[in-house]
């Protein structure tokens, strides 16, 4: 059959011919910029080292907990921050007479950006060993993607943990013993930490405990979460058991703390215990807001 002229597309044609010209007589404005995670200023806010006990330091931003412990063997690290506070942590183990590589072991909470997302860098600038749990090292290896909340939403740069953990494990360097407590349900390879050090000379049992929100998550029925509510109860359960004088948390304003104000750091004191009741019941009225509202969209 002969080819047939195809007059529709004439307008089109020209249309789009026009538009070129346009173009290029006058300059297109650019497409937007793709725009990252946005987060709260304070997490991206450097501050000065503070130290919390005789042999350990915030070196964080002001909304985002990093603990550098100094031992006779070396430092360990637990948190790193977003992925942009690498350079900031650096210069802070300087500031307090650490070497890049006086950093034997890197550890960690949760899995998410705003706490590991410096790891990798950290890794490559120190050369320590990077201890997770089984939960948590899929999440680092793949940094972050297919996330089970946020999807690809909050990516970092992937790293390999070439140490994982056991529910109360004790990793020890020198003098120092961080004994880790799972507490699964912010993520499910969540970790909590305790250890005893010195204030002002006087023995102190220290907890970080790690995030107890559950922000959005579906609670009932969740196919990608069978058991969040049992693994939380669990978590729950371990953190009123543990010792703990003094609580810290890696976002510090939950636990009390101010670090951006090192002159009073912590003004409002939290108790492992307390923490855990209020967390307790944020879940529960979560529950019951779901309950009422059972085809809300969650995950």
């Amino acid at each position: 059959m002969p080819n047939r002229p195809r007059p529709r597309l004439r307008p089109l044609l020209a249309l789009l011919l026009a538009a070129s010209c346009s173009l290029g007589a006058h300059a297109a404005e650019p497409l937007p910029q793709l725009q990252g995670w946005q987060v709260p200023p304070a997490w991206l806010t450097p501050i000065a080292p503070v130290q919390i006990s005789d042999h350990v330091w915030q070196l964080g931003t002001a909304g985002i907990t990093t603990l550098l412990f100094k031992t006779e063997a070396g430092a360990v690290l637990i948190d790193g921050g977003m992925p942009q506070a690498a350079p900031v942590i650096l210069d802070h183990l300087k500031q307090i007479g650490v070497a890049p590589s006086d950093v034997k072991l890197l550890l960690h909470s949760h899995a998410h950006a705003d706490h590991v997302g410096s790891t990798a860098a950290l890794q490559r600038a120190t050369g320590a060993v990077v201890v997770s749990n089984a939960e948590s090292a899929v999440l680092l290896a793949r940094g972050g993607y297919n996330d089970l909340h946020y999807g690809d939403s909050i990516v970092f740069p992937p790293v390999t943990a070439t140490r994982l953990l056991q529910d109360r494990e004790v990793v020890q360097l020198g003098s120092l013993r961080l004994q880790v407590w799972f507490t699964p349900g912010h993520t499910p390879g969540s970790m909590s930490w305790t250890w005893t050090d010195t204030r002002a000379g006087k023995p102190t049992r220290m907890a970080l405990v790690d995030s107890l929100t559950l922000p959005g998550y579906r609670l009932l029925q969740s196919a990608i979460y069978p058991r969040i509510v049992e693994e939380f109860q669990r978590g729950l359960a371990a953190i009123r058991e543990m010792p703990c004088d003094v609580l810290i948390t890696p976002h510090p304003d939950i636990s009390g703390w101010q670090f951006d104000k090192p002159a009073s750091p912590h003004p409002e004191p939290l108790s492992c215990t307390a923490y855990a009741d209020r967390a307790d019941a944020n879940m529960r009225k979560q529950l019951e807001a779901q309950r009422a509202a059972p085809n809300s969209k969650a995950p």
